[in-house]
């Protein structure tokens, strides 16, 4: 019964932890888009418009607290601009 309660412990504390990581992820890939952005890559209109909603998209995400999915978002945006996650 002891070592359930400690790996039920254990559990929680991981994932607790793997919500914090993921949080400072999403301004980190933010930041990358960002800085991609600003050196005005080689995009048709279109692309560069589906960046800008997919970021946009991420940090509403982010800020709502959904973090994986805001990293998943994030990560679309940085596929079309050849960023590596």
């Amino acid at each position: 019964m002891k070592k359930c309660k400690l790996q039920l412990l254990a559990g929680a504390f991981a994932l607790a932890l793997s919500t914090s990581v993921l949080a400072f992820h999403c301004p980190a890939d933010m930041r990358k888009i960002d800085a991609a952005l600003a050196e005005q890559p080689a995009l048709s209109a279109e692309q560069l418009e589906e960046v800008r909603v997919l970021r946009a998209e991420g940090e509403r995400l982010h800020n709502e607290g959904r973090h994986q999915e805001s990293v998943d978002t994030l990560a679309k945006a940085m596929t079309i601009l050849g960023i590596d996650s």
